[in-house]
C-alpha cells in the first residue's frame, strides 16, 4: 500500500495535536514536513522524535508556509491539512485554492477526528474570534465552581514557541513557573491571572499526556476546565461548551474559521462587552446566534473594567498597550486600555508608531489597522527589548497596561503606569451560575 505524504499547515498548536491524535500512529500516512506561520522564528525548527514517535525517526522538519507550493511538489504530497485558527473564510479558500492549483487535497479535520475523551468533567470556553474574552470567562466558571469547593484544573490551548520536548507538558501554579518554563508574553498574559489566583494551569504540547496530568494533578481535579486559543474548538470532549461572542466585531462569528464551528456547538452563547458596543451591533451577533445555534442558552454579559490608578490616567497624554494577538490577527484597534482612557478622560492617546524600535516596526506595518495603540508583542529576548524601547522612547505622561499580566515585572518602564483589569460580568438571566449549577447537579459534583 502506497503511504500518502502530508504537510499539516499551522502556527505551533492546533498542527501538532492534530497530528499526534490523527496521524502519529497511521502507517497509512506519512506527515512530510509541518509549515509554519504567525509565530516568528517558528520555521527552520523541527517536530523532535520524542514527539513524534516511532514512525518518525528524525522527527518532522518546520517549514515557513510561503514554501508550501514548492514543497508539495517536492515532497510529492497529496494532501494538505488546514491547522490553525482565527482565519478569514476568504483566506482558507484562497489556500485551498493554493494547494489545489499545486496538485494536493486541502483537508480540514474535526472534532471527531482530534477530541479527546476525559475520564473527568470538562467545561470547554471556545470563542468566535480572538479576544473576546475567553479568559475571563473561564477565571468566571473557576471562581463560581470554588464556591462549591469543586476543584478545577485548567488546561490552555497550546502556544509551545520554546523547546518543544521541554515543552510537552506544562504545569503552572506559581509566577515562579512562568520563568521556569520561560514563557513569552502571549502565555504569560493566559497563565498569570490564573496562577495568581491561585488556580493550576496545564499546558503544552501533548494534549493527551496533559490530560492525564491534569486529571490527576496532586492537588485534585473535579472538573477539567479547557481554555481555549484564537477561536479554535477544544481539543478535549465537552460536557458544557460554552461560546463567546465580541459585538466590536459583529457578523465576525460567521466569517471566521473555525469560530463558527464554537457557535455552532455551543450549550451556552455568551455576547461579551455589551456595555461598551453599539445596540445595533449586540442585536445583530444576538440574531446570528438564533439563526446557527437556535437551542443555545444566550448570555449577555459586561466586561467590567477597574483601574489601579485612576488618577495616572485623567487629564493625562498616554500610551495604551494593548493585548498583542487580540490586535494583531484578532484585527481589534481597541481593548480594555482604551476603553479605560476614553472613560477616565485622557488628555490625549499617544500614537506609538513614530517611536517604534525593530520588530514593532515589521508589525505596524505587517497590520496598518493599528494606529493609536501599541501591541505588547514579546515572542522572544529581542521582541521584548524592542517593547521595552519602544514604550521607553514614547513621549507620554504615563502608560496604560492593558494585557492580562504585569509588563512590569519583565521589562523596565521609565514612566509611570497603572493598570486596567476586565472581569465577566452577567446581566440578568440566564447566567453562568445558573448553568453551572445544572451542570453540578447532572455530574454528582456536590
Amino acid at each position: 500500500m502506497k503511504t500518502k505524504n502530508i504537510i499539516i499547515i499551522g502556527a505551533a498548536g492546533r498542527d501538532f495535536h492534530n497530528f499526534n491524535t490523527y496521524y502519529r500512529e497511521d502507517e497509512a500516512c506519512r506527515v512530510v514536513a509541518f509549515t509554519a506561520t504567525q509565530i516568528p522564528d517558528i520555521d527552520g525548527r523541527k517536530y523532535p522524535t520524542e514527539l513524534a514517535g516511532d514512525l518518525y525517526p528524525d522527527g518532522i522538519p518546520i517549514y515557513a508556509q510561503d514554501q508550501l507550493t514548492t514543497l508539495i511538489d517536492e515532497l510529492d504530497v497529496e494532501e494538505c491539512v488546514l491547522s490553525y485558527s482565527d482565519i478569514k473564510y476568504d483566506d482558507v479558500m484562497n489556500l485551498s485554492a493554493l494547494v489545489n492549483a499545486a496538485g494536493a487535497n486541502f483537508t480540514l479535520l474535526g472534532s471527531k477526528q482530534t477530541m479527546i475523551k476525559s475520564n473527568k468533567p470538562v467545561i470547554s470556553v471556545c470563542a468566535v474570534r480572538t479576544g473576546t474574552g475567553k479568559s475571563q470567562t473561564s477565571r468566571k466558571i473557576i471562581e463560581t465552581l470554588l464556591e462549591y469547593d469543586i476543584k478545577v484544573v485548567a488546561v490552555r490551548h497550546p502556544m509551545p514557541y520554546g523547546d518543544l520536548n521541554a515543552q510537552r507538558v506544562q504545569r503552572f501554579a506559581t509566577v515562579e513557573d512562568l520563568k521556569k518554563h520561560e514563557c513569552t508574553i502571549e502565555e504569560m498574559e493566559e497563565y498569570e491571572p490564573h496562577v495568581i489566583r491561585g488556580n493550576i494551569i496545564y499546558a503544552g504540547v501533548d494534549y493527551a499526556d496533559i490530560l492525564a496530568a491534569a486529571e490527576n494533578d496532586p492537588d485534585g481535579c473535579d472538573v477539567i476546565l479547557w481554555d481555549g486559543g484564537n477561536n479554535d474548538f477544544s481539543f478535549y470532549e465537552p460536557d458544557l461548551a460554552i461560546n463567546v461572542l465580541d459585538p466590536h466585531r459583529p457578523g465576525h462569528e460567521l466569517q471566521y474559521y473555525p469560530g463558527e464551528v464554537c457557535l455552532r456547538t455551543a450549550d451556552v452563547n455568551i455576547i461579551n462587552k455589551i456595555d461598551s458596543a453599539p445596540a445595533e451591533a449586540i442585536e445583530i451577533v444576538e440574531n446570528n446566534i438564533k439563526k446557527v445555534s437556535p437551542n443555545s442558552k444566550i448570555i449577555k454579559a459586561e466586561s467590567t473594567i477597574t483601574v489601579d490608578d485612576p488618577d495616572s490616567i485623567i487629564g493625562k497624554r498616554v500610551l495604551i498597550v494593548e493585548d498583542g494577538p487580540t490586535l494583531t490577527h484578532g484585527e481589534m484597534k481597541i481593548g480594555a486600555g482604551s476603553v479605560a482612557a476614553e472613560r477616565l478622560g485622557a488628555k490625549a492617546i499617544i500614537d506609538a508608531r513614530p517611536y517604534a524600535v525593530g520588530s514593532l516596526v515589521d508589525t505596524f506595518e505587517k497590520y496598518p489597522h493599528i494606529t493609536n495603540v501599541l501591541p505588547a508583542m514579546g515572542y522572544g529576548a529581542e521582541q521584548l527589548k524592542d517593547l521595552e524601547a519602544t514604550i521607553n522612547a514614547t513621549d507620554c505622561d504615563a502608560v496604560i497596561i492593558g494585557t492580562p499580566m504585569d509588563l512590569t515585572r519583565i521589562i523596565s518602564i521609565n514612566k509611570p503606569t497603572t493598570r486596567v483589569h476586565y472581569e465577566l460580568n452577567e446581566i440578568g438571566t440566564p447566567n453562568l451560575h445558573e448553568v453551572l449549577k445544572d451542570f453540578i447537579a447532572e455530574h454528582q459534583l456536590v
